[in-house]
């Protein structure tokens, strides 16, 4: 068996070294030479855990190349970004232009699986797609949708251990997907058709999105009522039947901030808690800005000088490199725009070394000079700072000091 993957990012190349590191031969493609160049090579360009192990193994047994173009195989998963564009609507582009690059190299019996997240009936699209070039096809290609799972910063063991559901266009396509998944996936395999898979991956992220509203909207209502919305939230918790998330800076990543749109943009109606969670996750980033920007303020006023500012963390989630969507960076951005070069701002990101429009500083140096800390990312170095932090306002907005 030979796959070619097409699109080597953080869902992608795990994917391609997981399936290499099965003894299958995998040739991956990907726009970015820089990142074609680097996996050659047997590195990674991502941050992620036991992921450079499987690429250099697999490059050095020659299982895994990487490419600019598509190479011809049995099995292609397209594994591309599906962004949204104005008015919050869904982006296929990319998928499409990956099958239409594939539809040329496609025979007889091969098997392509769309794991990008999609608006419901784009497999069923694609497929037709595939059929207008190539009507010959008609009956004998199999096509499937199937989801990923994973958590950044575990994905390797997720992709191997999470439950998987595959949904093709027909019986025979959804059957031969679920034995492709079965050479390298331990979790469970479920069954069902394309438009369901598709959706299912919708409704798993706007579930979540719903659930993390909830925290963040009862820690806006906290902080007015001036109610610690960490003891509370220990304490409801108790209730046998009662499981509130931690608040945050709001929602990012390429998931969790991106996937309730395909719905809400398709069902805009019926779609009124989907919506609002939206609403109320992107609110909360920009009440994080204001916040520290009302503490810079105070911090004039109070004491006469501008203050020294550490903002702690532009990932979306602790602990990796993945700054998609991050609430964090909005946040960092807006104080930005509202800085001059009196101002000293602290930027601080201990998995990334440079970023193109922030400067970064160390997280000890950034905490040591800061009159104000900003705890934006609970990463686990923030965890371990000197907490003596008395002569410092410290505004934590994800739990750091709990």
């Amino acid at each position: 068996m030979i796959v070619s993957v097409v699109g080597l990012g953080y869902i992608g190349l795990p994917t391609a070294a997981l399936l290499a590191s099965n003894n299958i031969q995998v040739f991956g493609m990907d726009v970015n030479e820089k990142v074609v160049d680097t996996i050659n090579k047997g590195q990674i360009h991502i941050v992620e855990t036991d992921l450079l192990q499987h690429v250099q193994t697999s490059v050095a047994n020659k299982l895994l190349e990487a490419n600019t173009f598509i190479k011809m195989a049995d099995v292609y998963l397209v594994v591309v970004p599906t962004p949204f564009v104005n008015n919050f609507e869904p982006d296929i582009s990319f998928v499409q232009n990956a099958v239409e690059a594939i539809i040329p190299l496609l025979k007889e019996d091969d098997l392509v699986i769309i794991e990008s997240t999609s608006p419901v009936g784009t497999t069923d699209k694609m497929l037709q797609l595939i059929l207008e070039s190539r009507p010959e096809l008609n009956g004998s290609i199999k096509m499937a949708y199937c989801p990923e799972r994973v958590l950044p910063g575990n994905i390797m063991e997720e992709l191997v251990n999470n439950d998987r559901v595959i949904g093709g266009v027909d019986n025979t396509s959804t059957e031969r997907a679920m034995s492709f998944y079965s050479k390298f996936v331990k979790g469970e395999l479920f069954g069902t058709n394309a438009r369901t898979a598709e959706m299912c991956k919708l409704v798993e992220n706007a579930s979540r999105d719903s659930q993390i509203a909830f925290a963040n909207e009862l820690s806006i209502i906290c902080d007015k009522a001036n109610i610690n919305v960490w003891e509370l939230i220990r304490l409801a918790n108790k209730h046998p039947r009662v499981n509130i998330l931690n608040p945050g800076c709001g929602v990012g990543g390429h998931c969790i901030a991106v996937d309730p749109y395909f719905i809400v943009s398709e069902f805009p109606f019926e779609s009124q808690i989907i919506a609002k969670a939206r609403e109320v996750n992107n609110y909360k980033a920009f009440w994080v800005a204001e916040k520290i920007q009302n503490a810079i303020l105070q911090y004039r006023i109070d004491n006469g000088i501008k203050p020294k500012v550490a903002l702690m963390g532009l990932a979306f989630k602790p602990n990796i490199d993945d700054l998609r969507e991050s609430p964090a960076k909005y946040v960092a951005q807006k104080i930005l725009q509202n800085t001059n070069n009196e101002d000293e701002i602290y930027f601080v990101e201990p998995n990334i070394t440079s970023h193109s429009v922030f400067k970064l500083t160390p997280y000890q140096q950034a905490f040591d000079k800061a009159d104000i800390v900003a705890y934006l990312v609970a990463h686990n170095e923030f965890r371990n700072l000197e907490n003596n932090t008395t002569t410092k306002v410290v505004l934590d907005f994800c739990g750091v000091s709990q």
